[in-house]
């Protein structure tokens, strides 16, 4: 799986207004604490609010927070509001591939991937991220001998 610059700056920006919720924080105040360019952010930030995972507040006083309690958003959520579907195959989603001959089960594949994206990503949220009590399924993943080697 890749995460875009795009899905790892939502999910930065998401973990500082979790941190801070449930008060505001402008684009400017994320941007610092991220190290993010704000103009950058600022696009990010829209496309949390049209998802409803963000609202924003206009005035001087204003800024962005969550839609709802860090406990109930999602890792998931937030990708899939700023780069749409976790898994695609040439722009369809798994189940709509089809093949012919010997990668004719290869759809089962695309799926199977989907499904191991879901289990993470869908059952961690904000919450669980910022205080590092995350599943133990999850958890488990991390502590594999070769989890954190590049292959």
């Amino acid at each position: 799986m890749q995460i875009s610059a795009r899905g790892d700056y939502a999910v930065r920006a998401a973990l500082s207004l979790a941190q801070a919720y449930p008060a505001l924080m402008s684009a400017q105040a994320i941007a610092q604490d991220q190290e993010m360019p704000r103009k950058f952010l600022e696009a990010v930030l829209a496309d949390l609010r049209r998802a409803g995972v963000v609202r924003a507040q206009r005035g001087a006083e204003g800024g962005y927070t969550l839609s709802h309690p860090p406990r109930d958003v999602t890792i998931g959520q937030i990708l899939r509001a700023v780069d749409g579907p976790l898994a695609g195959v040439r722009g369809l989603r798994p189940e709509e591939t089809q093949y012919a001959g010997a990668a004719e089960n290869l759809p089962n594949l695309w799926v199977a991937v989907r499904a191991a994206v879901r289990e993470v990503v869908d059952e961690v949220s904000l919450a669980e991220l910022i205080s590092g009590r995350m599943p133990a399924h999850v958890r488990k993943l991390t502590t594999r001998p070769d989890a954190w080697q590049p292959r």
